[in-house]
């Protein structure tokens, strides 16, 4: 499905290159941080018990490898299309096209859930409270943050990851002081008992272990979007490496360790029965109102989640359009240098996914949102080729003594984590509710081979065109 003889186009840019360190620091962290640690990511606890400490600390690993492959990258291309233009210069141009795409009907099958999810969370305060109200209410919210300058993006941003960064930190805090010296536990320590208490380390075996993988690296979705905000940031040769080299820690502290503080304080049997196991925390140690401020926590996240989305899927759109992937139209900005015609594309990709929620049976719309696994494990594995092959073309070029954030360990490193990912892909085969994906993914791979060719002879590709790197 590659076609050898077309060359990758490049893209002249025009976006304000506004985001401050902090800003793409927090980008980053809320990349990484989902709503479903805040429910104590109980399908994962439940397939491995107190296991699931070493299957996040070892999805972890890679996703440091695929960060810094996509860093090593962005450093020395900061481009608006991130992987998706990686893609298409390093790999093939349908590939790129492909993610692209992709990427939008992603977020169709993402958003329907997560607005819904919302609704939700507002009836724990207001029960009556008609779903889709508060689903419009944050769909307008989000059309404005991201309609304004992207240093407002940023900002927002920022505050929206900070106040999942202190909830975590909190719980991991409150947690280990009932752990170790038995605070909101009449002054009884609790120890770490329920670690071995219930079937041990491995109650389920190393099947069990196996199997949650999938769902922890699901856990990890949108950690890459730190390379799309890249196009925008001031000064890339500083921050997305100290944006990327937090990303091991961040995932220590906040993944490994408040489902360590979870697995110790709870029979991981019973984690996700009574609520979240940050309630019961909070609940614990005194706080007043603990339940409300976790459901204000959680549609903090579910929030950010979606601006992070629409955001990112905004500027892939933009690329594909410089690229002559998708109609030049849309690649038009606004005042504030938004591209604006995407925007409102990506817009109506996300009514059209709250539509879903009720015009399709649950069983249609369970294989549409398939294509969410695809898209993860598509923008994962291009990243890995894709380093691949750009550094094996800096060392043809003689360039790269010239990078100035290499991959570690390459290309070791490289081939273990698409190694890692194609495992995750296998073992989704022997999961009912993850095989499916691999049913549609050849169905949804031919659907858009079939599209690109013939877009490639109505749309023209620029000719000539320059790349605008920061120097």
């Amino acid at each position: 499905m590659i076609d050898k003889n077309e060359k990758p186009t490049l893209e002249h840019e025009s976006l304000s290159r506004s985001l401050k360190n902090r800003h793409i620091q927090m980008i980053a962290i809320g990349g990484a941080i989902g709503v479903g640690l805040f429910y104590g990511a109980t399908g994962a606890i439940q397939s491995a018990g107190p296991s699931i400490i070493f299957a996040y600390l070892a999805v972890g690993i890679v996703i440091y490898f695929i960060m810094r492959a996509l860093g090593e990258m962005t450093v020395e291309e900061p481009i608006s299309g991130s992987y998706v233009t990686y893609a298409s210069r390093y790999i093939s141009p349908f590939t790129g096209y492909y993610l692209g795409w992709t990427a939008l009907l992603t977020m169709a099958a993402g958003s329907a859930a997560e607005y819904a999810a919302i609704g939700h969370y507002i009836q724990f305060w207001v029960p009556d409270f008609p779903v889709w109200v508060s689903a419009f209410f944050v769909l307008c919210l989000v059309i404005l943050i991201n309609t304004l300058s992207v240093k407002a993006y940023g900002e927002i941003e920022f505050w929206l990851s900070l106040i999942k960064v202190i909830a975590i930190i909190g719980m991991i805090i409150l947690g280990g002081a009932m752990l170790l010296f038995g605070i909101g536990n009449g002054g009884q320590p609790v120890g770490f008992d329920n670690l071995t208490n219930n079937g041990g380390l491995f109650p389920l075996g190393v099947k069990g272990w196996i199997l949650s993988l999938v769902l922890v690296a699901f856990a990890f979705g949108g950690v890459e979007i730190v390379g799309v905000a890249a196009a925008e940031a001031g000064n890339v040769k500083k921050t997305i490496p100290q944006a990327i080299n937090g990303v091991f820690w961040r995932i220590l502290i906040f993944y490994v360790g408040a489902i360590t503080i979870m697995v110790s304080l709870f029979d991981w049997s019973g984690i996700g029965e009574h609520g979240s196991p940050f309630v019961t925390v909070f609940e614990k140690i005194g706080i007043p109102g603990a339940a409300s401020v976790i459901n204000l926590v959680i549609i903090a996240a579910a929030i950010s989640a979606l601006n992070s989305g629409i955001y990112s899927a905004t500027r892939v759109l933009y690329s594909l359009s410089l690229q002559g992937k998708a109609p030049s139209i849309i690649s038009k900005l606004n005042k504030n240098k938004v591209p604006f015609i995407s925007l409102l594309i990506v817009i109506a990709t996300q009514l059209f996914g709250v539509l879903m929620n009720y015009i399709m049976p649950a069983s249609a719309f369970e294989i549409f949102s398939t294509i969410v696994v695809v898209g993860l494990i598509s923008n994962w594995l291009s990243i890995l080729f894709s380093q691949l092959k750009f550094r094996k073309a800096k060392i043809n070029s003689g360039e790269v003594g010239n990078l100035s954030y290499k991959m570690p360990f390459w290309p070791y490193s490289s081939y273990f984590a698409i190694a890692f990912m194609l495992s995750i892909i296998v073992i989704m085969a022997f999961m009912p509710y993850t095989r499916v994906a691999l049913y549609v993914a050849p169905v949804w791979i031919c659907i858009l081979f079939i599209s690109y060719k013939i877009s490639s002879i109505k749309i023209k590709e620029p000719e000539n065109v320059q790349e605008k790197l920061v120097p």
